[in-house]
């Protein structure tokens, strides 16, 4: 029997699975954000596994990630990491709705910011080095502003966004496939991992 890699077709797969982060650098004192994250698309299973993934290896294991629900259809309760499990919360008004806070074992806190998955990456790679440099002192929804990007609501009826829970078949294909593989997979941890 013969086995045949293709690394082109497992080279985007591979590709999505990098965070797309951005940290102010370790010793410096962090301005008011201590970087930014953007993510590919609003679904917390499908993104959150890989950024606490990341962070497990640079910063120490993370324990909880909150988030302002304006941004996020669904916020699970807790996402699978290699190894462990992360508590994920939210809270309304006491968090910036373009924040991602993750906290560790440490005990650390990062504030992120989170730029939104579908802006232009020339954009995207400025606001992630502003919210990085630690002479930042604008909160993430003033960065967002001040560079023209808009955050928006939450995503709603008629806006054209779908989960992929009730996307239309033949939707986004390996993406719905992963998303719907993620859910599993946190519907079956314990509760108390």
């Amino acid at each position: 029997m013969t086995t045949t890699f293709d690394r082109a077709a497992a080279a985007p797969a591979a590709l999505e699975s990098v965070p797309r982060l951005s940290l102010t650098p370790g010793g410096v004192r962090p301005g008011r954000l201590d970087g930014a994250w953007w993510p590919r698309s609003r679904d917390l299973l499908l993104e959150l596994p890989s950024l606490a993934a990341e962070l497990d290896a640079r910063w120490g294991r993370v324990t909880r990630i909150t988030v302002n629900p304006a941004q996020w259809p669904v916020v699970p309760r807790r996402v699978p990491v290699t190894g462990h499990t992360v508590h994920v919360g939210w809270y309304t008004t006491e968090q910036d709705e373009h924040m991602i806070m993750v906290c560790s074992y440490a005990p650390r806190r990062l504030d992120l910011l989170v730029v939104p998955p579908g802006t232009d990456s020339a954009d995207a790679a400025r606001l992630m080095a502003e919210a990085a440099d630690p002479a930042n002192t604008r909160t993430a929804s003033e960065l967002l502003a001040a560079g023209g990007v808009g955050g928006g609501a939450r995503p709603g009826p008629g806006s054209g966004f779908l989960p992929s829970s009730v996307a239309p078949p033949g939707g986004t294909g390996a993406a719905d496939r992963r998303a719907d593989t993620a859910r599993s997979r946190a519907a079956s941890w314990p509760a108390s991992a």
